[in-house]
């Protein structure tokens, strides 16, 4: 009987693997070996595509005579610095007494695409090859991956998607980035007196600098806007709370010209003016029109994804979406959460008949005093099937990041910052096993003069799950922060008189102890930071206009959940994008701004999120068999060589000129140093 090979992406992950197994045989020169088994790893990527020049070394010089370059077969090769792990593997694939190979890689697109790239290189032929498809990395999940894995022909969808998207990357940055240097590098350096510019553009890299600089340009272009608003101070039982004026039906400003929105006016002088009018008669009284009384569920949150993660770790730590990304990865691998590179926030019905082993694992776990057993007596999970925090349609390759219960011994060994973020993905977790938190909500309108005084007040009647989703380290920011724009719209309400609200009825009669205008502005938007780029990059469709196209891409957004960080990385690195690592804001560079004036003017798709989600889309289609690798490649093509010529034949130096000016002013040394969103300029 042959022996079976198990391949895993990284030397750690193939430990965790031989440790499943029992695989106690002989430590060699880059594998393990037993009786019947044998575990070898990749270290990352051990094979890339060969640059143009690998093809013919005419292309090694950037030339317009050379592009569009479409090679019809890709050429592949391994990567120097591991060539002799490749070696290792080569031979253990090819070697006559293994008869099957388990592909024990990542779960995604990415891991299949390592694999597939090594059995390419490797000539992999007449073995049986089966697919290692696994969630976390706790032996039991291990040993139920290898009991179920399937046949790798049953990934060939995901395999051409993830070829694709590598095919994808090569065409458009090689084709793009050459043409727009040769035709604007020139322009860029002369501008900023350096003596070469290359410019680097790709499908998802440029998308994202698009994005920042036209956030940037409406902040810059956005002007304040003040507004009066009328308050009226009402007195109730000895309490005092605020009446806010809205000019609706009946009033007589009721679309007015004055008004700034329906709730205040532009010009102060009219405010006083109301004022006026309704201070007349003395004393100041109101009248109740309405009152309704109501209470609010609000539900725990989903659970964590990659992106939802890393946003609340920006917010939270301060730390980089890369950094975040290392972390929890950090965490998969000593056991103590599932795979991170998830695009889902709910959980398979499979794993919920499993759940309350994980919730059992955590009572071990000081930090969330004693949750873990509150929830196993609750006994919520044996009906978490039945909520929305299941969901199998909205799973693709993995369910939400969750803790394990298992690996707790390993949280003395990692950073404060980890072990921190373990606790927020915990009480993430725990947090859907409680009911929802609870408030009465009271809304109020009143009277005075025929014009309407509107008060809403919510006061917090059961806890439910806030009473564990405030993390041990920092309890305000972690369960309150989220809640801070519904408060800011509630008049603030304390049990006196939430009690006089309760007995107040229709046509009651209130004293108004006095009338005051409120001065407000309009705010610009808001920079995006680290975690809330992550976020627009996941939910793309957000910035499309066009409804259909917007419903179509829904859940694919911009880059994947595997790549979205180390794109900002990339974008960081050459200096387009600036990361104060305080804050985690992010600005543009002058360069970057100057870059996307070159692709504004050239290839305007390329800034565009509906391009590039709907892209990201069409690789999903692949994956999932409903277009074939070839409509693809066709229309990468097609769309590759249209767009390159277009560049070759365009001439907009001049006009570019005019839009460096514009960018640089914003730019210009100040006498003493100034920051603007963060940064030092």
């Amino acid at each position: 009987m042959g022996k079976a090979l198990y391949i895993a992406e990284k030397p750690s992950v193939a430990q965790e693997f031989a440790k499943a197994l029992k695989i106690n045989g002989q430590r060699r020169d880059g594998y393990l070996e037993s009786e019947d088994s044998v575990v070898t790893w990749c270290v990352g990527h051990l094979v890339t595509m060969s640059y143009p020049e690998k093809y013919d070394i005419k292309y090694k010089r950037w030339s317009l005579d050379t592009l569009p370059f479409l090679p019809r077969d890709f050429k592949y090769e391994i990567i120097p610095a591991v060539q002799k792990q490749f070696n290792i593997v080569r031979g253990l694939l090819n070697r006559p007494d293994v008869d099957t190979i388990y592909v024990c890689t990542d779960s995604g697109r990415e891991g299949e695409y390592i694999y597939r790239l090594v059995a390419q290189m490797a000539g992999v032929h007449d073995k049986t090859q089966k697919r290692v498809w696994i969630d976390s990395q706790t032996e039991e999940e291990i040993l139920r991956g290898i009991r179920e894995a399937k046949d790798i022909s049953e990934y060939d969808n995901l395999s051409a998607s993830a070829y694709l998207r590598a095919k994808e990357d090569y065409l458009m940055g090689i084709n793009f980035s050459r043409v727009l240097t040769l035709r604007y590098g020139n322009s860029v350096s002369n501008y900023l007196k350096t003596k070469y510019q290359a410019i680097s553009v790709g499908r998802v890299m440029t998308c994202v600098l698009g994005m920042v600089v036209r956030r940037e340009r409406e902040i810059r272009s956005f002007v304040k806007t003040p507004f009066y608003r009328v308050l009226g101070s009402i007195s109730l039982e000895g309490e005092n709370f605020d009446g806010e004026w809205r000019a609706v039906e009946g009033s007589r400003y009721f679309r007015s010209p004055y008004l700034y929105k329906e709730n205040g006016f532009k010009e102060k002088q009219y405010a006083e003016k109301l004022i006026g009018e309704l201070s007349q008669n003395s004393p100041l009284v109101c009248q109740v029109e309405k009152i309704e009384r109501k209470k609010e569920n609000k539900n725990p949150p989903l659970l964590f994804n990659l992106a939802e993660l890393q946003n609340v770790c920006s917010r939270l730590f301060k730390i980089s979406p890369d950094e975040t990304l290392r972390i929890v990865q950090e965490l998969y691998e000593k056991k103590l959460v599932t795979y991170p590179r998830t695009d889902a926030r709910v959980l398979s019905t499979a794993v919920a008949k499993e759940i309350y082993k994980n919730i059992s694992g955590l009572r071990r776990y000081p930090q969330i005093d004693g949750a873990a057993d509150e929830v196993l007596e609750m006994g919520t999970y044996k009906n978490i099937a039945k909520t929305r925090y299941v969901n199998d349609k909205q799973i693709t390759d993995h369910y939400a990041i969750i803790p394990t219960g298992q690996g707790l011994s390993a949280l003395n060994g990692i950073s404060l910052t980890a072990q921190r973020v373990y606790e927020t993905i915990v009480r993430r977790f725990l947090c859907i096993f409680y009911p929802p938190a609870v408030y009465q909500k009271v809304n109020l309108v009143t009277v005075m003069e025929k014009e309407h005084f509107f008060s809403s007040f919510r006061v917090l009647q059961s806890e439910g799950y806030l009473k564990i989703a405030a993390n041990s380290f920092a309890a305000k920011k972690a369960s309150e922060k989220s809640q801070d724009s519904e408060e800011e719209e509630n008049t603030s309400c304390n049990e006196v008189l939430l009690a006089a609200l309760q007995k107040l009825k229709k046509n009651d009669i209130l004293s108004v102890d006095s009338l005051s205008i409120k001065e407000g502005e309009t705010s610009p938007p808001k920079r995006y930071n680290s975690g809330s780029m992550i976020l627009a990059m996941e939910n793309a469709g957000q910035l499309i206009e066009d409804e259909e196209l917007r419903a179509q891409i829904r859940g694919s957004g911009i880059g994947t959940s595997a790549t979205r960080a180390e794109i900002l990385k990339k974008l960081f690195s050459i200096k387009y994008l600036s990361l104060n690592k305080k804050t985690q804001v992010i600005t543009p560079t002058l360069l970057g701004e100057m870059i996307f004036d070159v692709v504004n003017c050239s290839i305007r798709q390329l800034l565009n999120p509906e391009l590039t989600a709907s892209w990201e889309k069409g690789l999903t289609y692949v994956a999932e068999g409903s277009i074939t690798p070839q409509e693809y490649m066709d229309k990468l093509e097609h769309f590759v060589r249209v767009r390159t010529v277009q560049v070759e034949q365009s001439n907009y130096q001049y006009a570019l000129r005019q839009f460096f000016d514009a960018a640089a002013e914003n730019y210009k040394k100040k006498p003493s140093a100034s920051k603007r969103g963060g940064k030092e300029l």
